[in-house]
């Protein structure tokens, strides 16, 4: 006859174990509903709240410019010769009075010796008869005469001595030169361009403003601009106004001067400027995305005893994210800022996050 045996030990403790983790994971599983459903059954649709403070608003306008350079000069021959070298290259910088082109002067040094030779001779005549009339040996007449020779050709050396200036070409300013449109052994002929020069240490912008607003920018005023393909935020300085108002576009034209020291804003390029008209240091601005448009302007959603108000409102100044509210609302109030669109008018509120 077979006896049963007891279970060993260690057999009866892993049963124990396994017994234990499956009444607690049985009360997790049955927690985990109720706290949901805790949470569901919370009153109020859930939102994020913006409470309304005062703070500084500035008034700005948003205005197209155009970059000019400080000084830029086309360069060109007054004579009509030869271009013997030039001694500048493409897009290099060069200072004040630096030789860009020298054109042939070998017939004006000719000239030049002629005319020094004759100084000389008249210079003697005027000599020898001033010292004959100081004895009575000469005539007046003779000597006024000669006199006159002598400053004719003095005149005459000093004007050759300017033509003979003009064919070197030298820089007016320092600055930075353009393309080279002509070579050595190129005949230039008057006003025709040879290349330009421009001084952008410094850089000009030029814009025009709406004449309503033509009293709130004078020169002193500090303005802040962008280009095309920069997202640098650069300072310019209003140097002067126009003196009249174009009647065509009723705009008045300003100049600013703005810092230019790596050459990156370059003469031409388009500007984006933000005019600061005025600033508001008490105005009232709530977030962007709380604004609800429609047909007859905006609204928002505020908060009054846990219920939702939707509030009519006036909007001014916009910036990326944020709203300046001129009527609607006060300091204090508390605006809705998400969940709207499950919102309505008297709606319980539930605030999940306060800004």
């Amino acid at each position: 006859m077979n006896r049963l045996l007891p279970p060993p030990l260690s057999l009866l403790l892993s049963f124990s174990i396994i017994a234990f983790f499956d009444a607690c994971t049985s009360r997790a599983n049955q927690s985990e509903p109720a706290a949901s459903a805790a949470i569901a059954a919370a009153p109020g649709i859930p939102a994020d709240v913006h409470v309304v403070s005062p703070g500084a608003v500035q008034q700005l306008i948003e205005i197209a410019g155009t970059l000019a350079a400080n000084q830029e000069v086309s360069i060109s021959s007054e004579l009509t010769k030869k271009v013997v070298s030039v001694p500048v290259k493409e897009g290099h910088r060069v200072a004040k009075g630096a030789l860009l082109f020298q054109l042939d002067d070998a017939d004006l040094r000719a000239q030049m010796e002629r005319l020094r030779q004759q100084e000389k001779l008249a210079a003697l005549n005027e000599a020898r008869l001033k010292d004959l009339i100081a004895h009575d040996a000469a005539s007046q007449q003779d000597y006024d005469q000669a006199a006159t020779n002598l400053a004719v050709l003095k005149a005459e050396i000093r004007q050759l001595e300017t033509t003979i200036d003009k064919t070197r070409i030298r820089a007016p300013f320092s600055g930075r030169i353009g393309i080279i449109r002509t070579y050595p052994g190129a005949l230039v002929s008057p006003n025709a361009p040879l290349t330009t020069i421009v001084d952008d240490a410094q850089i000009k912008v030029e814009f025009a403003v709406p004449e309503k607003y033509a009293n709130l920018v004078n020169p002193g005023n500090r303005q802040l601009f962008t280009v095309e393909g920069d997202s640098t935020r650069y300072n310019a300085t209003v140097i002067s106004k126009e003196s009249f108002v174009d009647p065509g576009t009723r705009t008045l034209l300003v100049r600013a001067i703005a810092a230019n020291p790596n050459s990156k804003l370059v003469a031409g390029q388009s500007a984006h400027l933000a005019i600061s008209l005025h600033t508001t240091n008490d105005a009232l601005q709530i977030p962007s995305q709380s604004l609800m448009p429609s047909a007859d302007g905006y609204s928002v959603f505020l908060v009054k005893a846990g219920r939702a108000q939707l509030t009519p409102v006036v909007v001014g100044q916009r910036d990326a994210g944020r709203v300046q509210v001129t009527k609607g609302i006060q300091a204090g109030d508390t605006v809705i800022v998400s969940n709207q669109l499950r919102l309505s008018p008297g709606a319980d509120v539930r605030v999940v996050n306060l800004k």
